[in-house]
């Protein structure tokens, strides 16, 4: 609820501070006095318009700050924690008014947006005045509103529910369609590059191991002949090998006779020996390397031109063809199971479809049903307002082309204020007295159903007689047992009513040409001899005195 209200140097106000209580507050005083300043400094601080005309003559800026009292739960606090503002203790809205029109705005001592004040003011507070056209009357506010009523929230899930899954199903469609019409595009090339590659069946490595394989090849025919000439030279019949072989066992047979001298030559030509012998199998194996078919040749050179051939035309190294096959492949697997799938995802959405459309029909069903109860609850409150020949009338019309997350209805207010006049939209129809008391109406059929913690009613009761002022004084306390009510009045029987009174007064400020308006909270006296002003007029007489005690006693019976 609205704890404090405090306000600094606008218009004719250059300090004041009101402290609330539950239950029903009511304002009253001269015409002129302020009251409608004062709602309009309430308004800023809840993000509406600034003006700098707002601001008092001569000062920079003025300043208006509400402080709100709610439970940990409320609404209010979690659109301020999703605006990262911290919400511990009280919820506290600025706003200051600069004289050149700009404005500032803080929660909680935090600059925030006017959007994110605005928003966490709606929450807070609804205002309803003869020239009021939001809260209430505002269409766009009365789907949730009968919903609320209904206690329709449950189906309302379920339809939000089916809505997100139907916007899901038609997201995963229309992305699946979009890939299978662009592999569509792509088949006839990916179906070529698949059986190409297939046919060509490379490896990885295999172009280095091929380049490397005709590089000793094309080599091999250079050094042939020198490698068989030194074979020849070693190995072959016309080698010193047997000379120095029968010069060996010569040796080795003299050894004995004089084994200093000779077995050094000996050990000489055994190595030379096994060395030519190494030597012989090297060259031997060398020259076998070099013998090889040159169909090979044609073959290895084939091979790798075709690898060559098909890394230019896939744009990728001749390493990365066999990834690349594996990659095709799996990618016409992906075009003909994207066929099958696309009919699965078809059916997807057309079952989420038929699951919204089932949920929103009860939806709406239920909707109706609500609507007549609505209807009902609203006409029984009407004949006290003197409205009794008017008809509450909720209108809804459904539309299954027009799917949203809350269904297919359009939710509108209608009224009839006269028999054979024709209905329509409440705000059209209703004269602005009408108009308050309607709201008056819906608001008390509507107290235990998500309001604001917090109305504001700015002389609802302007232009009727005593019985229906009384009648909105019974309505605005038996609201007020359930919210906050603030209600500014004209009327001594709504005033009689209130748990808290407050006068509003222009008076001259003490050393200065210039008056303000100054707000006092009346206690019991008080209280009689202002419902007696109301009462009498400029002069209050005794008869006012002793009515304004009838009423005072009549309220608290």
């Amino acid at each position: 609820m609205l704890a404090q209200l405090a306000i600094r140097d606008i218009v004719l106000i250059d300090r004041l501070e009101l402290n609330f209580r539950s239950g029903l507050s009511v304002l009253t005083g001269e015409t002129g006095a302020g009251k409608s300043i004062l709602l309009d400094a309430f308004a800023l601080a809840l993000g509406g318009r600034g003006d700098g005309r707002l601001v008092r003559h001569g000062e920079a800026q003025g300043a208006v700050t509400a402080v709100f009292d709610l439970p940990l739960d409320h609404p209010a606090r979690r659109i301020a924690a999703e605006a990262e503002i911290d919400t511990e203790g009280d919820l506290i809205l600025r706003r200051t008014q600069m004289a050149d029109g700009r404005t500032r705005a803080f929660v909680n001592d935090q600059p925030v947006g006017v959007q994110v004040l605005r928003a966490i003011g709606a929450a807070l507070v609804e205002i309803h005045g003869q020239h009021d056209d939001r809260a209430l009357a505002d269409p766009a506010s009365h789907r949730a509103i009968l919903d609320a009523f209904g206690g329709l929230q449950s189906q309302l899930a379920k339809v939000a529910a089916a809505s997100r899954a139907v916007r899901t199903a038609r997201t995963e469609l229309a992305e699946h369609r979009a890939r299978v019409e662009a592999a569509r595009k792509e088949s006839d090339f990916l179906r070529h590059a698949v059986e190409e590659l297939a046919a060509l069946a490379p490896l990885a490595g295999e172009e280095a191991q091929l380049a490397e394989r005709r590089t000793i090849m094309q080599q091999s025919e250079k050094v042939a002949r020198e490698l068989n000439e030194a074979l020849e030279a070693v190995g072959g019949p016309h080698s010193g090998v047997p000379h120095l072989s029968a010069a060996l066992r010569k040796l080795e047979r003299r050894a004995a006779q004089l084994p200093a001298l000779v077995d050094p030559c000996v050990n000489a030509l055994d190595a030379a020996m096994v060395a030519l012998d190494e030597a012989r199998a090297v060259l031997e194996a060398a020259v076998a390397e070099t013998e090889f078919d040159p169909r090979d040749l044609e073959r290895v050179e084939e091979r790798l031109f075709a690898l060559r051939a098909a890394s230019r035309k896939y744009d990728v190294p001749a390493d990365d063809l066999a990834a690349l096959a594996e990659r095709y492949a799996g990618d016409v697997a992906a075009i003909d199971a994207g066929e099958a799938a696309l009919a699965g995802l078809e059916q997807a959405l057309a079952t989420a479809e038929a699951a919204y459309t089932e949920a929103a029909e009860k939806l709406s069903a239920g909707r109706r049903r609500a609507a007549k109860q609505l209807d009902a609850a609203v006409k029984a409150e009407l004949p006290p307002l003197k409205l009794e020949r008017a008809r509450f009338i909720t209108e809804i019309a459904t539309d299954p082309d027009s799917r949203d997350p809350a269904g297919t209805d359009r939710v509108e207010f209608w009224a009839q204020t006269n028999p054979g006049t024709k209905p329509g939209p409440m705000m059209k129809v209703a004269s602005g007295g009408e108009l308050s008391r309607f709201m008056l109406a819906l608001k008390v059929v509507l107290a235990d159903k998500g309001s604001a913690p917090t109305l504001i009613f700015d002389e609802i009761d302007t232009g009727v007689g005593g019985a229906v002022a009384d009648a909105i004084g019974m309505r605005l306390a038996r609201l007020a047992a359930t919210v906050q009510v603030v209600a500014v009045t004209h009327a001594p029987q709504v005033a009689a009513r209130a748990e808290t009174h407050f006068l509003i007064a222009k008076a001259p400020v003490k050393g200065a040409s210039r008056v303000a308006t100054r707000v006092a909270s009346l206690p019991v006296a008080e209280r009689r001899e202002e419902i007696a002003r109301m009462l009498a007029g400029a002069t209050v007489t005794d008869e006012a005195r002793a009515a304004a005690a009838r009423l005072l006693q009549g309220a608290d019976a």
